[in-house]
């Protein structure tokens, strides 16, 4: 049985790993982004010098992200007694996401003069996990 914290740390996990992918295959197979006409240019912000590190997608980390989250979820089903290491791990990593979101949206507005809502979208779900994770360590 899931609680209300779980559920939606599950619910933003699999928004953000479907955003993910889908930012990240549209990186791969050089795609244009189904942006909606006057919100935002996906295609230059994800083909700008920041959508990469090393060659490797912004996105992709991003995705791998959301699986370890999601992979929190299921190791604290399995093993209760672990709720404080994943309650830290997921704190960690929401952190590092969170932070690293909000630097790549400053590249968006201050440097790249383009928005890219799914970009946007993943920043935000990023934030609210990082907030259900600062809760459930409060809790703990």
């Amino acid at each position: 049985m899931l609680n209300r914290s779980r559920l939606f740390i599950l619910i933003l996990g699999l928004v953000g790993l479907v955003d993910s992918l889908y930012l990240t295959w549209i990186k791969i197979s050089h795609t244009e982004a189904l942006c909606l006409p006057g919100i935002g240019n996906c295609d230059i912000v994800n083909n700008s010098r920041y959508s990469e590190i090393m060659g490797v997608p912004i996105a992709l980390l991003g995705a791998a992200a959301y699986l370890v989250i999601l992979a929190l979820l299921l190791v604290e089903q399995w093993k209760p007694h672990w709720q404080e290491n994943t309650s830290l791990l997921l704190f960690g990593i929401t952190f590092a996401g969170t932070g690293y979101s909000a630097y790549l949206t400053y590249l968006e507005f201050a440097i790249i003069k383009a928005i890219c809502p799914f970009c946007l979208l993943s920043a935000i779900v990023m934030g609210l996990l990082f907030v259900i994770a600062i809760v459930r360590l409060a809790k703990a």
